[in-house]
């Protein structure tokens, strides 16, 4: 006859203190790497956008154009140290001059290469300045043996009359400046000796940017 007692009984499983304990700080552990890195992510993928798209402190609105002013200053920000980084160039001192870029036209459409602009409107007070075509790389946008600037000696224009520059992948009468018809381009405009270096504001008055035509 079989007897029963204590033994004949599975016994539960019994789990120690100390092991739970090891669980639960593995878990907080865990937690603490997670959160760590989806911030790190998080402000590293938000720095990197507005570095590309020129939306970090320090950068200058000025219609479609953007100005750094403190980028050749010891003045300058992280996010404007950042931006001259990334363009490989070295920023103008304020001695020197003010560099401005352009990535969409007037009405806030991104400037493509297969379409013709028009630039336009008075230069702000510079001895000498240059507008050139670049695109994504900021290597310039027009093929070898194609006019890849233009400065303010070559530029054809009555005195005292306005810029009017046209910018097309195929050629065009006056003051043609070849696009290469990239599918995105920049517009790189920079004034050397010009006081507007240290006056810069949102109301400064630049060439405007017109879409004419676009294929």
């Amino acid at each position: 006859m079989r007897r029963c007692g204590p033994a004949a009984y599975p016994q539960p499983i019994r789990r120690c203190a100390s092991c739970a304990d090891g669980d639960r700080s593995l878990r907080t552990v865990t937690g603490i790497f997670l959160a760590l890195g989806i911030g790190a992510a998080t402000g590293l993928g938000l720095t990197a956008a507005s570095v590309g798209r020129g939306t970090g402190a320090g950068v200058l609105h000025i219609g479609p154009w953007l100005a750094t002013p403190k980028a050749g200053t010891t003045e300058a920000d992280p996010y404007a140290r950042a931006v001259t980084a990334r363009l490989g160039t070295l920023p103008l001192a304020l001695a020197d001059g003010l560099a401005l870029t352009a990535e969409a036209d007037d009405g806030g459409q991104r400037l493509d290469g297969r379409c013709t602009y028009r630039v336009s409107g008075q230069m702000p007070p510079a001895r000498f300045w240059t507008l050139g075509v670049v695109g994504e790389d900021y290597e310039p946008a027009a093929p070898a043996g194609q006019r890849r600037a233009f400065t303010s000696y070559e530029v054809l224009r009555q005195a005292d009359l306005p810029i009017d520059v046209v910018i097309a992948a195929t050629a065009r009468p006056g003051n043609w400046l070849p696009s290469g018809g990239a599918a995105q381009i920049r517009l790189i405009l920079r004034l050397y000796d010009t006081p507007i270096a240290t006056t810069i504001s949102t109301s400064t008055g630049l060439p405007a940017i017109t879409r004419v035509a676009c294929s």
